[in-house]
């Protein structure tokens, strides 16, 4: 012991600071990397039965601690100021990126806490969705503003950076209309993104008809929409469509629909036996939620009688499934009981006619 004393008593005093800070250092990131994860990975964060994924914090605290460490030692190490300033320079940068990959990550947990008190899997998630699309597209900007004061600090941190910025800030108004034509979709697009998000005609999840295609939105991002077709093809279309043309959404205010279903018959075929038919059909099945189901004659031409079935579901996919099954057994119903009053071409003779010749 009297050894290890001696010796370290003739180490310079300030590597002997350098030495305790690295050891401290190391302590605390061996702390943090073993003992505070597993103790977190233990506790159940809830807020509301709602886990916090603290876990995503990790890595960018893992790239802090370097940098904040060096910054404590490098003013106890007896190196060039060239050298020095340099070092100090680098892990500036550093410590800024992972600030902002810290701060990036807190509002994706932030997201996921929010998003976590809801199940998008329940019955009406109405508010659901339109909470996830105005997460996702609040997350999008603020990673974005993020990003570019992230690039802004790192870029003052270099003295010809601040040297020229008078210059930038003259030739601004130029720049700036140069830049305003190049990226003028872009811009109407970002800010078509803000807006959507404001006003959602639109939200994920939404089930909507778009270019004559039906489907369900996907994803919302700051430029574009992802459209998922009912067999499995993926629409892109620009934000700003949905705010420049006319479409269908199905889910705007409830997911709740009423399905029409029309069959062509003879006249002599009795109404109210398909009504009967059609409370039989319904009540077995189901898909019915129990609003809607009748009939009613909407139509009737010089050959056939045009029924109208309406019968409601829950969403657009139960409605799709409980019409076509309303449909084919309305058919079926009407070939095992009156096959003659299926449509039919009339033609009719007088037999008091006399045929000459």
């Amino acid at each position: 012991m009297n050894f290890i004393k001696e010796t370290f008593q003739n180490i310079p005093y300030s590597i002997r600071v350098v030495i305790l800070i690295v050891i401290l250092g190391f302590v605390l990131y061996v702390f943090f990397q073993y003992f505070v994860k597993r103790l977190i990975s233990k506790i159940k964060f809830l807020i509301k039965e709602t886990v916090v994924p603290l876990e995503m914090i990790y890595k960018p605290i893992r790239f802090l601690l370097p940098s904040l460490i060096l910054l404590i030692i490098i003013p106890f190490i007896t190196i060039p100021t060239k050298i020095r300033l340099f070092i100090n320079h680098i892990l500036v940068i550093w410590l800024i990126i992972g600030v902002a990959w810290l701060v990036i990550s807190i509002i994706a947990i932030l997201k996921a806490v929010i998003l976590g008190r809801y199940n998008i899997k329940t019955k009406d998630n109405l508010k659901v969705r339109q909470i996830t699309t105005q997460l996702n597209i609040i997350q999008r900007i603020l990673i974005v503003l993020i990003v570019i004061l992230t690039i802004s600090a790192i870029l003052m941190t270099f003295d010809k950076v601040r040297q020229i910025g008078v210059s930038i800030l003259a030739s601004a108004g130029v720049a700036g209309i140069v830049v305003g034509f190049a990226a003028q979709r872009s811009l109407a697009n970002l800010i078509a993104g803000i807006q959507i998000a404001i006003t959602q005609p639109i939200r994920i999840g939404d089930v909507v008809i778009v270019e004559n295609e039906w489907g369900t939105i996907e994803e919302i991002t700051l430029t574009y929409v992802v459209v998922q077709i009912w067999d499995q093809r993926r629409l892109v279309v620009p934000i700003n469509y949905f705010l420049e043309h006319s479409f269908q959404n199905w889910t705007k205010s409830s997911a709740e629909l009423i399905g029409a279903i029309f069959i062509y018959v003879d006249y002599g075929i009795p109404v109210d036996e398909l009504r009967r038919e059609l409370e039989k059909i319904v009540d077995a099945s189901p898909l019915w939620d129990k609003r809607v189901a009748k009939i009613q004659v909407t139509n009737a031409t010089e050959k056939t009688m045009e029924i109208r079935a309406l019968v409601s579901a829950e969403n657009s996919s139960k409605t799709w499934e409980l019409r076509c099954l309303v449909r084919e057994k309305l058919i079926d119903f009407i070939q095992q009981n009156y096959p003659d009053k299926l449509p039919r071409l009339r033609l009719e003779t007088d037999k008091n006619t006399d045929v000459k010749n």
